[in-house]
């Protein structure tokens, strides 16, 4: 399920589409008109930042932008950056991998059936983009 986190995210990032390509725009900007609380905003934007998808200027004139094109952006790349994994199960994580600890792969209907969710999902995510969220 889809964070609260990565929701907020995806809601500032259309924002910020929306304005692409634009100067800066200041968060408390972005947070009274996505109606997204100031503190926890200015925690993922943060992230965004580290993880290559928002540049940030400080000082008058300063606020976040996009670091590239917003059709350039994927809401995949978003969710890895604030959530981590797609997949509902670790063992079919293909950036966040980890075995289970209970269970043979090479044996597991669960295993099986998940990887065809998360390649069906990853194929939506990895097509949309930022710019979709405009």
């Amino acid at each position: 399920m889809l964070s609260n986190k990565a929701k907020y995210a995806l809601r500032a990032l259309g924002y910020l589409a929306g304005k692409y390509p634009g100067g800066p725009v200041q968060i408390a900007e972005i947070a009274e008109q996505q109606k997204i609380p100031l503190k926890f905003l200015e925690t993922i934007l943060l992230e965004l930042r580290k993880a290559d998808i928002l540049l940030s200027k400080k000082g008058k004139g300063g606020g976040y932008t996009l670091e590239r094109d917003p059709k350039q952006i994927s809401v995949a790349s978003v969710i890895r950056a604030i959530d981590g994994p797609i997949s509902m199960l670790p063992c079919v994580s293909l950036y966040f991998y980890k075995k289970c600890d209970d269970c043979d792969e090479t044996h597991c209907s669960l295993n099986r059936v998940f990887t065809d969710v998360r390649d069906a999902t990853i194929k939506v995510l990895e097509k949309k983009t930022v710019r979709d969220l405009i």
